[in-house]
């Protein structure tokens, strides 16, 4: 089980592929979070396999894809697309307006 923190409310999820959209949390297309309002904060620990949404900081690795407006991570595998992400490794190819390396 892994753990996801939506908003300050911390769920446990089994599953590892993160949505965010349209005032929902998914998890593996499962709703742990919904009815949501502004600005969403997602802060996750374990590694993930996909993100898709505005803001989070994950205290691990993504292992696939990003789409997100500001990610914190360790490890990225896969592509990414954001406004600006902070990670140490990136594996596959950055579309993106600020990178900084580093732990966050």
């Amino acid at each position: 089980m892994n753990i996801i923190n939506i908003n300050g409310k911390q769920v446990q999820v089994a599953g590892r592929n993160i949505v965010v959209k349209n005032n929902k949390v998914m998890v593996d297309g499962v709703v742990v979070g919904d009815q949501l309002q502004g600005n969403v904060n997602i802060t996750f620990d374990g590694d993930l396999a996909s993100l898709d949404c505005t803001t989070a900081t994950i205290n691990g690795n993504v292992r696939g894809n990003v789409d997100c407006t500001t990610l914190n991570c360790n490890d990225i595998h896969g592509d990414v697309d954001c406004t600006t992400v902070r990670c140490r490794d990136i594996g596959g190819d950055v579309d993106a307006t600020t990178v900084k390396k580093g732990r966050h």
